[in-house]
């Protein structure tokens, strides 16, 4: 544990001002247990007061997107960028178009991506953005004209090389394409200001598989340094979307068993494991499907559960690849009780904090997002230096890439988890990523000073 009065100092400090920001504040509290006793122990991180600055955003950005629809009818959305930490480059982290979106939800993104991006090695600061416009159910024409809106009032604030946005929940490529048009045409700039681009106007190739892709990758790099293989594996996938897709579509190619994969209203099991040739039939249905799943289904995949959520399977391998905190400390419990002897996230914080404490009180191996769903803004950044180049390299160099970094994330985390390692030799995966990328971070910042 922290120094206790340290580590309550600053942490009350937070809540007192951010009492209704549980989910930035949960996502405090999860790095600072870790990263205090390393702040306590170096003089001139205390001296600049690190933890605290970094806890907090440097800069948050509200604006009311007013927009008038394709049937002449004013519509009013919320929108923020939270630009939390440049010290490492420009501020990097997508856009997120949800009901559900508030500043608590994206100051906690922001925050985890600090981190992730440190971990990546590449020089990105920290950012998440979005709005709680709800694209579901609305024309191609509607939601050209809210993302018209939307930028008109975020082009002050982006730049390539001062904040570069990309994609989230609900913004993928038809999303990124009309953002960058209206950039474009307003800044009369043809420049990276924003990744997950279209392959025709600066986009690159592998990101739309990254992370999923970096998932697997990460995954194996975890069997290896445990003398297995990820081969014949049963792993248990939550999600459908983009990030779940490509997970199970690498790790069935890899010679894995995927026997599930969800969304909010249930999930679908395949007790023999889905097939590449579902996996590929999903990713072309997914974002024009009402429910990908339970077509799958109709097609002779698999079983669908209704209102039910896939933690009580028998697995190897667990990957949340959905939401935050969609595991909870009873599903935990279920997975360990199926066998299941490794959880890495592809969504950010997926596992609440007594879903944590579960897996690691009980010594299996457990990754946080921030270092296992790295793979898609590690390929941003691939893409940010093509752009830079006004280049665009082949998709298998982008992939070796892709990989090497991985591994090297893999690495950075396991040699601090080592270093960190109590008498019982466990290897705490989040331990050892929350403390390398705050050594980063935190160096970056006492170079630069005050």
């Amino acid at each position: 544990m922290p120094n206790e009065s340290n580590f309550d100092e600053i942490y009350d400090f937070l809540s007192t001002k951010f009492e209704s920001e549980k989910e930035y504040l949960q996502a405090v509290r999860e790095v600072l247990e870790d990263i205090v006793p390393i702040y306590n122990a170096n003089e001139a991180y205390k001296q600049a007061d690190i933890v605290r600055r970094l806890c907090l955003p440097e800069r948050v950005i509200y604006f009311t997107v007013s927009w008038v629809n394709s049937e002449g009818t004013v519509e009013v959305n919320q929108a923020w960028r939270v630009q939390h930490n440049g010290v490492m480059g420009p501020y990097k982290g997508g856009l997120r178009f949800h009901p559900t979106v508030n500043l608590s939800v994206l100051k906690f993104l922001a925050f985890e991506q600090c981190f992730k991006n440190a971990l990546t090695g590449l020089p990105m600061g920290g950012g998440k953005g979005g709005s709680d416009f709800n694209p579901k159910g609305r024309s191609d024409r509607d939601i050209m004209l809210f993302c018209q809106a939307f930028m008109r009032e975020l082009q002050r604030h982006i730049g390539a090389n001062t904040d570069i946005p990309a994609g989230d929940i609900n913004v993928g490529a038809r999303e990124i394409g009309y953002l960058y048009g209206e950039y474009r045409r307003l800044n009369n700039k043809f420049e990276g200001v924003l990744t997950g681009k279209g392959l025709e106007f600066g986009g690159s190739y592998v990101r739309t598989e990254a992370t999923g892709f970096g998932l697997i990758y990460f995954t194996e790099a975890v069997c290896d340094a445990n003398d297995t293989t990820l081969e014949g594996k049963r792993v248990v996938v939550s999600g459908a979307g983009n990030v779940a897709l490509h997970a199970a579509k690498k790790a069935i190619q890899k010679g894995a068993t995927v026997v599930t994969l969800s969304n909010s209203r249930g999930f679908l099991f395949c007790d023999e494991g889905f097939s590449e040739s579902d996996i590929a039939w999903a990713i072309d249905a997914h974002t024009t499907s009402s429910n990908v799943l339970t077509d799958l289904e109709s097609k002779g995949s698999g079983v669908w559960f209704s209102d039910k959520t896939p933690w009580h399977v028998k697995c190897d391998i667990a990957l949340p690849c959905a939401t935050q905190n969609e595991l909870h400390e009873k599903d935990a419990k279920a997975l360990l009780e199926n066998g299941c002897s490794m959880v890495l996230e592809g969504a950010n914080m997926p596992c609440s904090n007594n879903a944590q404490e579960v897996f690691i009180d009980s010594g299996i191996t457990y990754v946080p997002g921030k270092a296992s769903n790295a793979g898609g803004v590690a390929l941003s950044g691939l893409e940010m230096s093509q752009n830079a180049q006004f280049s665009q390299h082949e998709a298998d160099v982008l992939d070796n890439e892709l990989q090497s970094i991985m591994k090297s994330i893999h690495a950075r985390c396991l040699e601090e988890a080592k270093r960190s390692a109590g008498k019982d030799n466990y290897i705490n995966y989040m331990k050892g990523a929350n403390i390398a990328a705050f050594r980063r971070i935190a160096d970056a910042m006492v170079a630069q000073g005050v």
